[in-house]
């Protein structure tokens, strides 16, 4: 298949999440150090999107956490008993054809994304956090071809990328470009990021 600078499948991106292994895992990986950071700043009891969902391991924190969770794979059969879980909303969905999906035609209080790169649902995304919701986002950046897959530049975040697509929309929280070693050697790009409360809900 033909790929472009829009497409992000340098391993189809279901199970992307929880590394290029095909196949169910033994276990789902641990939470993201980043996204494991800012749980706390969740709108509390918010609905959380957890975009290439993977095994689910951020759909499973967030339900821990008190939060109803909709989890989008292509597919879903990661998650496993997940799937059942009262509080959650699993969604198969090919994200990358068919334009804008469905379900981000409604707000969420809070958009978890990581190890999944698709440019043309940024705006959707962005459209989709309600005001004063959350944006949680990390995946491979430029210079990870050292380590291995992504290698292909189109797959991988320019330096500062992530901050020129939420300004000035979002208020950054934190933002880093950098080599990280675990669970393996990487150069990641994450961001931390609010939507500002609707001033018409304060009057």
């Amino acid at each position: 298949m033909q790929q472009n600078s829009n497409q992000s499948r340098w391993d189809g991106y279901a199970g992307a999440d929880d590394g290029d292994t095909p196949g169910p895992p033994a276990a789902a990986p641990p939470p993201s150090p980043w996204i494991l950071r800012f749980a706390a700043r969740m709108p509390a009891g918010g609905r959380v999107l957890d975009l290439a969902c993977g095994a689910g391991r951020h759909s499973r924190l967030f339900l821990d956490r008190g939060h109803p969770v909709t989890a989008v794979d292509r597919d879903l059969s990661r998650l496993g008993a997940l799937a059942d879980h009262p509080g959650i909303e699993s969604l198969q969905c090919d994200l990358e054809t068919g334009g804008r999906p469905a379900f981000l035609e409604r707000p969420f209080d809070g958009i978890v994304v990581t190890n999944y790169l698709f440019r043309p649902l940024f705006p959707a995304l962005l459209g989709g956090l309600a005001p004063g919701g959350l944006l949680l986002y990390e995946t491979f950046a430029r210079g990870n071809e050292r380590f291995g897959r992504p290698s292909n530049p189109d797959f991988l975040l320019t330096p500062g990328e992530l901050l020129t697509w939420l300004h000035p929309q979002l208020q950054v929280l934190a933002y880093e470009n950098l080599e990280v070693s675990a669970p393996k050697p990487a150069m990641v790009q994450r961001i931390a990021a609010l939507r500002p409360a609707d001033p018409a809900a304060d009057d």
